[in-house]
């Protein structure tokens, strides 16, 4: 059975390098699955097209997104409906403990100190359930990391990052106001992220020039052998 990873946007090369790299690790942990990666442009107007050339009959299409907004719950269940050939849809990777394991690696890479304080950077959406799923991702990684976290949004939702940034440094006075990038590779959110004005930024959870956390690997695999398996139930 075919694993489609699915990514929208126009990705740089960096962007587009960080994300391959978590195909690869998902290809090398299970090479008894066959496993293909398609890039949708935000903007595509036929979905279905899009897929075609790698959607096979009874595909899983794994949507490599944090947070399922418009793109995942409208335009690629739809883009399915009209692939046909029994191609079904799994879910988005967040919220997920595992994201939240590599979120505090990053910070941790960075030097979080105790006075630090942390905001989730998220791209943000038009979507309240993904928003919402933003802010249980939040609370997710302060109970990990035993602190509060701040949720900032890029675009589309509020309060926005810079405001968010604001915000702290009126609370907490004197403290380093240290970014955790809720975003899965580089590019033009995690740009944004870092001209926003804070002491500090992570990296993101996925870089072009590092092997794909192992964390991710194991999500992308269980988002794929979870449709898998109730598949195989209803046969």
């Amino acid at each position: 059975m075919r694993l489609v990873a699915v990514t929208h946007g126009r990705p740089s090369s960096a962007n587009r390098e960080a994300v391959i790299r978590l195909v690869d690790g998902v290809a090398s942990r299970r090479p008894d699955i066959d496993v293909a990666i398609t890039f949708v442009d935000a903007s595509h107007a036929d979905v279905a097209a899009a897929l075609e050339a790698d959607a096979e009959p009874d595909a899983v299409i794994v949507p490599l997104v944090l947070s399922a907004g418009f793109h995942v719950r409208t335009g690629l269940s739809l883009g399915l409906d009209r692939l046909g050939d029994g191609a079904r849809l799994a879910d988005e990777l967040g919220p997920d403990d595992r994201i939240v394991e590599v979120l505090a690696e990053r910070l941790d890479e960075l030097g979080l100190a105790e006075g630090d304080a942390v905001l989730l950077a998220a791209a943000g959406s038009n979507d309240p359930r993904a928003v919402r799923e933003c802010f249980e991702t939040s609370r997710l990684l302060a109970q990990r990391l035993g602190r509060p976290v701040t949720v900032g949004f890029i675009a589309a939702a509020i309060p926005r990052l810079p405001d968010a940034i604001e915000m702290i440094r009126e609370v907490h006075p004197g403290s380093r106001v240290v970014v955790g990038p809720y975003l899965l590779a580089p590019g033009t959110f995690y740009d944004a992220a870092a001209a926003a004005g804070a002491d500090l930024i992570a990296e993101p959870l996925l870089l072009p020039d590092e092997p794909a956390p192992h964390p991710l690997i194991d999500l992308v695999l269980d988002r794929y052998e979870s449709v898998d398996a109730s598949h195989w139930e209803r046969a």
